[in-house]
């Protein structure tokens, strides 16, 4: 079986597409014959060792993937040979074929496309679990997304909508706030390219307030970071919750006068080390998003696919924060 592998610290450049032994499956595990792999920001920075994780090398970048169950090992229940299924994994997904811990992997909707099925648990999970379990959002407020184009981003605004806030859709270009008022999004606001000198924040800041209405923002999902992160703060309700998702713009460095003044919460979002310090919420959520899926709620929406072969491009394609919705790497 093929794999591409990062061999070295590096950019997207630095991998190789190389054949591989296919896996044999340890106890607890299961080999899944991989279909198709989304793209993540986590791919950009784990090859270049900028990632909390940091596996032994050679690896391969992708953490979700949908595919068929080739074979299980010892004391596996919740999946069977020939089971279509999606899971994260962390790395390892941009490959034919893949071992992992079962427990990864979810049975996925017999109505569910692969390459769908491989944008779906990374971007709706944290999204989900941003908004529901450390958001605590309640139907009738307003949420302003940060990057609302992006494959969290517009899943944010899908949920956002499906649990009935009023949406407000922050990108980088008229076309990208188009497609988010597309999968649901109430109105929309295009920023400016940073960075921001002081008097460029406060000029964001206006427009998100202008965007918000007087009331502000109750929750601020920023999976963008950088300079963008204090002018979203500046434009938060009374005790609203700010959800620090991502940092493709740079970590912020936040003035604490802030959320002081607005009694507001900053809340951490780390939803891969959530799904293993809660597993059962962590299932439960996915039920309750294949229900939403099922009731066409939330659909992912793939605007490019790569062959293995150029994954590499399809990393530089989601660096360059050019890419809309979700990118994904197929198999076939």
């Amino acid at each position: 079986m093929k794999a591409l592998l990062s061999k070295a610290v590096g950019g997207p450049e630095t991998l190789v597409l190389e054949d591989m032994p296919s896996p044999t499956p340890r106890a607890n595990q299961a080999v899944i014959q991989v279909k198709a792999c989304g793209v993540n920001y986590p791919d950009v920075l784990i090859i270049e060792d900028q990632y909390q994780f940091k596996p032994a090398r050679p690896f391969a970048p992708g953490g979700e993937v949908s595919g068929v169950v080739k074979s299980i090992g010892d004391a596996v229940t919740n999946v069977k040979v020939g089971d279509r299924v999606l899971g994260n994994t962390g790395w390892g997904g941009m490959a034919q074929e893949l071992a992992l811990e079962a427990s990864r992997l979810v049975p996925m909707p017999d109505t569910m496309p692969f390459d769908e099925a491989a944008a779906f648990i990374m971007t709706y999970g944290t999204s989900y679990h941003a908004l529901k379990d450390r958001g605590h959002m309640k139907p009738g407020e307003t949420l302003l997304v940060l990057g609302a184009a992006g494959g969290v981003g517009l899943a944010a605004v899908e949920l956002g909508k499906a649990m009935g806030a009023r949406v407000i859709a922050a990108a980088s270009s008229d076309e990208k706030v188009a497609l988010a008022k597309e999968h649901g999004a109430d109105e929309g606001v295009v920023y400016p390219q940073g960075p921001f000198d002081k008097e460029g924040q406060r000029a964001l800041a206006n427009l998100f307030k202008d965007a918000l209405g007087p009331a502000g923002a109750d929750l601020v999902y920023d999976g963008v970071g950088g300079d963008y992160a204090e002018a979203a703060l500046r434009s938060m309700a009374w005790e609203g919750r700010f959800l620090v998702v991502g940092f493709p713009a740079g970590i912020p460095r936040i003035p604490l006068n802030l959320p002081l003044l607005k009694g507001c919460d900053i809340v951490g979002v780390f939803w891969g080390t959530a799904v293993t310090k809660d597993p059962a919420g962590h299932q439960r959520n996915v039920r309750e998003l294949f229900d939403l899926y099922a009731k066409g709620k939330i659909k992912p929406f793939v605007s490019e696919r790569f062959p293995l072969a150029r994954a590499g491009e399809a990393i530089s394609h989601l660096a360059s924060r050019k890419a809309m919705g979700k990118v994904v790497v197929t198999m076939d």
